[in-house]
């Protein structure tokens, strides 16, 4: 726990149900039950396994994943928060089922000072973690004009069995913490832009702080995944005054100035699309039932509560020597000159991925 992450009444309820709620549309998704599942509530992406970070005290995000990965060989995770997702990125880094692609704003003072360009997973995942870095007053025309491009490559080139998407409210004009300007509709535009590829869906939250534009983005939002029109009258509610005064779905954004040049945009989005075009297509991934002799992962909801995970350990030995957080996959290396082996009690979730087993081999393979 950490200044931004208090104890508070009720914490532990409120972890219960907003993971609860992200495992359960996975294991809905997973039974084929729904095509679409959403939880507002969840997208908490910077929880990490020793440490809660970032108002995110577990990630429900890693969880249904993991819940997902029983079922679906590749996975992507798509943030649009303007934060990094650098739980779920860290928690996959070593693996190619999982593609971890992050929109958010750049800089080394801006939370939580990861996703850099280079940051591109490592050993099998290697260039299976994809960031876009973007500076501040980012629009919808300019948004746009890099997010589907890659979007396509990506289903080209991995070809996931399903997404889950971090929506966090964070990235619209207006927002308290946030410093882009995007509207409603262009928030909502590449969340439709995914819905066309026709793959199942689990829409999360994220972050977002004020208040009445998170209500107007995720209804909105709601409504498009449901192709239904609402009107933009705000219909009267007890919450009626929060939304003065204009008492309307969309509001106009601001006049803030794009710092984001169309140069910088094509010259990260070309590298990205390089990047992709060098992968291997659709890559497969061996599943856990394939594997003679194999227990199958108990179902989410059954999971067993007996096994005991170690923290990571020193805050120290998790820092960059450039005064970022590193991932556990620059930390342990199997590989490493002075021949030590990896300790698969103190890694996360990712080294567990490369065989397909998820840890049944007790990290023998």
């Amino acid at each position: 726990m950490g200044e931004d992450c208090p104890v508070f009444d009720g914490l532990y309820e409120y972890c219960q149900t907003y993971t609860g709620g992200s495992l359960a549309g996975a294991a809905r998704i997973n039974q084929g039950c729904t095509d679409i599942v959403i939880n507002w509530a969840g997208g908490l992406h910077h929880a990490k396994k020793g440490e809660a970070s970032g108002f995110c005290y577990t990630n429900d995000i890693v969880l249904a994943i993991l819940e997902l990965l029983k079922t679906h060989a590749r996975i992507l995770y798509i943030d649009i928060d303007i934060h990094h997702g650098d739980g779920v990125e860290e928690a996959f880094y070593l693996t190619n089922r999982v593609m971890t692609l992050s929109f958010h704003q750049s800089g080394n003072n801006f939370f939580p000072r990861t996703g850099f360009s280079n940051d591109v997973g490592a050993k099998t995942g290697k260039s299976y973690a994809l960031n876009f870095p973007l500076s501040t007053g980012m629009n919808d025309a300019a948004y746009a004009s890099i997010f589907k491009p890659v979007i396509a490559k990506v289903m080209e080139h991995y070809q996931p069995g399903v997404v889950v998407m971090c929506c966090g409210a964070d990235s619209l004009s207006g927002d308290r913490v946030g410093c882009w300007n995007l509207s409603f509709r262009g928030h909502a535009a590449v969340l439709e832009f995914v819905k066309t590829f026709n793959l199942p869906m689990l829409v999360l939250g994220g972050g977002g702080y004020t208040i009445r534009n998170v209500a107007r983005c995720w209804c909105f939002e709601t409504s498009r995944l449901l192709n239904q029109q609402i009107p933009d009258a705000v219909p009267w509610h007890e919450y009626m005054d929060y939304y003065a005064p204009e008492y309307k779905l969309h509001v106009p954004v601001s006049n803030m100035e794009n710092e984001n040049t169309p140069e910088a945009l094509e010259k990260t989005k070309a590298r990205i699309l390089e990047s992709l075009a060098q992968l291997e297509h659709a890559p497969n991934a061996q599943m856990m039932t394939s594997q003679p002799g194999a227990r199958r992962m108990p179902d989410g909801f059954g999971a067993d509560d007996d096994d005991d995970d170690d923290e990571f350990g020193d805050a120290d030995a998790r820092t960059h020597a450039r005064g970022r957080r590193c991932h556990l996959a620059e930390q342990y290396d199997e590989d490493d000159a002075e021949g030590d082996t990896m300790d698969t009690e103190r890694l996360g979730v990712s080294d567990f991925l490369d065989c397909g087993c998820f840890g049944t081999c007790s990290g023998s393979c």
